[in-house]
């Protein structure tokens, strides 16, 4: 298993529509790419600072090759959506991990 997390710190002025058009939009529209099978929002605790709230979206992949292939057909797509959206309202920063183990 292959889990992407994307961390986003938003600025608190447009909080609630990102969080909102995040929930409606961008994360039915990763899901529906069918290359994960899951995902989790987090909202990181202790980071309110500085205007803004800083949230990591986490999504399970099955495969390597199924995150590949996200990365070829999909995300430049989806993340030039939300950088248009949000354009200088956000900073984020992708981490991929493979999953070694899982309780």
């Amino acid at each position: 298993m292959i889990l992407y997390n994307v961390t986003v710190k938003i600025v608190n002025t447009v909080h609630d529509d990102w969080l909102a058009w995040m929930r409606d939009v961008h994360i039915p529209d990763v899901m529906n790419t069918g290359l994960f099978t899951s995902y989790k929002i987090g909202k990181i605790l202790g980071e309110e600072e500085d205007g803004g709230t800083t949230y990591a979206i986490q999504y399970l992949s099955p495969s390597m090759e199924a995150f590949q292939k996200y990365q070829d057909n999909h995300a430049k797509t989806l993340q030039v959506e939300h950088t248009e959206r949000y354009k200088n309202k956000y900073v984020a920063f992708r981490t991929l991990m493979e999953v070694i183990e899982e309780g």
